[in-house]
């Protein structure tokens, strides 16, 4: 849809939403830089003053800008983004080069899944891990990688759930998005069921015996071959 043919108030609102904050997560729009003119902008998406300000409380509310008398709406530093925002979250996937996002993203799994893992072995509750185990049972099924993503997000989600931290559970929850544009290029990779099934069930099985330590290990395996699946996947190194 052309932004100078809004539908309605609302899908203007988040078009402008949309429209600057990938600007500002791209680049386009630099830390410290003031945006275009109330007026500008107003001309630019033909919207009226109080649905652009709509918007730039918004962006306000993600970190991205700050606003005041007299000085106008400003780019904050990337440090105090709302990286986890699920928008601005998926503005960085759009912006970045895919080697460089995935290889962030593994990082950060590579240190809060081994203990997020870890954490499940020691204070799952038995319907938990049957939970997670009728997960790990639908990827086992699944026909093919469309259907193995959900039971894939599943599994993880549960494991996260089940270390009864609510902290760590929702820091996983709001990864989940990254997490499954990474699964649908991971599990594009040949022999999917034969390389990424066993590792699974490695750490379904500490899990099950209550086995911490085992339970961390596996999964820094798992997430090992997760590395090595979309360095094949893209023809990249993706090397922590």
């Amino acid at each position: 849809m052309d932004y100078r043919k809004p539908s309605d108030r609302k899908s203007m609102h988040t078009r402008i939403v949309q429209d600057i904050g990938l600007q500002i997560v791209s680049g386009r729009f630099k830390p410290d830089d003031k945006l275009p003119a109330e007026a500008l902008l107003c001309e630019e998406y033909a919207v009226s003053r109080p649905v652009l300000r709509e918007a730039t409380r918004v962006l306000v509310a993600k970190g991205l800008v700050y606003s005041r008398p007299r000085v106008g709406t400003v780019v904050k530093a990337r440090r105090e983004w709302h990286l986890l925002d699920p928008d601005v979250l998926h503005w960085l996937m759009q912006s970045s080069p895919q080697n460089e996002f995935f290889a962030l993203l593994t990082s950060v799994r590579a240190i809060i899944e081994p203990a997020a893992a870890a954490l499940a072995a020691q204070h799952a509750s038995d319907a938990e891990i049957a939970a997670i185990g009728e997960a790990y049972q639908r990827m086992e099924a699944a026909p093919d990688t469309a259907a193995l993503l959900q039971p894939d997000l599943d599994f993880h989600s549960r494991i996260a759930d089940a270390t009864h931290n609510d902290l760590l559970s929702h820091l996983c929850n709001m990864l989940s998005l990254a997490l499954r544009e990474a699964l649908k290029h991971s599990n594009q990779r040949p022999n999917l069921h034969e390389l990424a099934m066993p590792r699974h069930k490695a750490i379904l099985t500490a899990i099950e015996n209550r086995d911490a330590l085992a339970a961390r290990q596996a999964t820094l395996v798992q997430l090992d071959d997760a590395r090595n699946a979309l360095g094949v996947v893209l023809g990249v190194d993706l090397g922590l």
